[in-house]
């Protein structure tokens, strides 16, 4: 892993997404470039035919807008880019990449040529949904969630939530070259909601075939699965969480709630997904 694409935008989690991009780069010596975001602009659309204009409002100014999102990746890149992290021996790249601002579908399609794209945590003061799902959807490349607060380390204890999903074995697959770093991997599988396919067991087989040690737990609960798979994240002192992207569709989880909707409203450490 070596490239990383962070939108940036004017919300508060800016500095709490740059937060963790950086150290998320700088386990491998890696290249945060940063792009900027353009807000939500509403929508006129015409029945006749059926096509839907984006209206910017009238003061809108996007030499303005670039301009500033840029100055805030600026400031960090000069306060971080050349802090090692001695443990790795590794220091993190910073880069601005010019051009107007680009919406949620061109991030989605841009973010295909990197290696993981970093957005913040879905709500008030984070990203969009949208810009979160455009680039879990249309990049076919992982993404990082950061939580609200920046993380203090990442990537040291790292908790995978084991649902025998095709998004969980991609999600693995993709986060490998993290695991390998760790200095902690454990499973946790919550019954009731297991896909069919490999046992845990079998997972952690995987995972030492690919020389990294790991542990397992299967928990029962009374609440949803994503409490569960939290309250390890927090019993186990995690800093990372590994996880397959709507295992179930985004129709089934906003009817009657699921891992994922759960976790992209509370989790309060980085969430790396896959779908």
């Amino acid at each position: 892993m070596k490239s990383f694409l962070i939108p940036v935008d004017q919300s508060e989690s800016v500095p709490s997404a740059l937060e963790t991009a950086w150290r998320f780069a700088r386990l491998f010596g890696g290249t945060v470039e940063g792009v900027a975001l353009r807000p939500a602009f509403a929508e006129i659309v015409a029945p006749d035919p059926i096509v839907a204009v984006t209206i910017p409002p009238a003061d809108w100014n996007e030499t303005e807008f670039c301009r500033s999102v840029r100055s805030v990746f600026d400031v960090f890149a000069t306060a971080h880019g050349t802090a090692g992290q001695p443990e790795a021996g590794t220091s993190a790249r910073f880069r601005w990449r010019g051009g107007p601002a680009i919406d949620d579908a061109t991030l989605g399609s841009l973010a295909r040529v990197y290696d993981t794209t970093v957005v913040a945590r879905p709500g008030n003061r984070g990203s969009r949904m949208t810009t979160l799902e455009a680039a879990l959807f249309d990049s076919g490349r992982p993404l990082l969630m950061a939580p609200p607060n920046a993380p203090k380390t990442l990537g040291e204890t790292v908790l995978i939530h084991w649902n025998a999903s095709t998004e969980t074995a991609r999600a693995i697959e993709f986060a490998l070259p993290i695991l390998r770093l760790a200095k902690r991997v454990s499973f946790i599988a919550v019954e009731g909601h297991i896909s069919p396919g490999p046992s845990i067991r079998d997972a952690i087989a995987h995972l030492e075939a690919n020389g990294i040690r790991s542990t397992e737990k299967t928990v029962t609960t009374r609440k949803g699965p994503g409490d569960a798979i939290l309250a390890e994240a927090a019993s186990i002192g995690a800093d990372l969480l590994i996880k397959g992207a709507y295992t179930q569709s985004r129709l089934r989880q906003m009817i009657f709630g699921g891992a994922t909707s759960h976790i992209l409203s509370h989790a309060d450490i980085p969430v790396f997904f896959a779908h």
